[in-house]
């Protein structure tokens, strides 16, 4: 059965791109952030200033109506919307966790994807599943 799959995540994630070419190897309708279907080539603060980690929290918040970071964001939330599952691949920042957040709050399917040992994060038993491995998250993604 073919999902349609949110793979939230990080620039920085070295598992990012072979998840999303293992679900789309599956017959997977994925959506990825680093290459949106609008042709935009994805987003990164250091796209709007290089000097974006010394900002105050006033600048932050006005930056958040950057052209770039409207843009990206729409592309994001759209993808959201039309996604009946989330991958949540660690490990990622805040940005993936609000987004698996927003899928797990509307009763959506959510699967923290954990590759390698991290942090044990309690609140994880809000999602539908952990998956340590692909063979099990394919698994998962199949037989729900």
């Amino acid at each position: 059965m073919s999902r349609k799959i949110y793979v939230a995540s990080s620039w920085r994630n070295e598992f990012y791109e072979d998840v999303v070419c293992s679900l789309r190897a599956a017959g997977h309708d994925v959506y990825d952030f680093r290459n949106p279907p609008s042709g935009d080539e994805g987003f990164k603060w250091s796209w709007v200033a290089e000097d974006y980690m010394d900002w105050a929290p006033q600048e932050y918040r006005k930056q958040l109506m950057h052209p770039k970071a409207v843009r990206q964001f729409g592309n994001d939330i759209r993808a959201m919307e039309s996604c009946d599952v989330c991958v949540l691949v660690l490990p990622c920042g805040r940005s993936a966790h609000t987004e698996a957040g927003w899928f797990a709050g509307r009763g959506r399917e959510v699967y923290a994807y954990i590759p390698v040992r991290q942090e044990p994060e309690l609140m994880y038993k809000l999602f539908t599943g952990v998956c340590c491995t692909m063979d099990e998250l394919l698994e998962a993604l199949a037989t729900r």
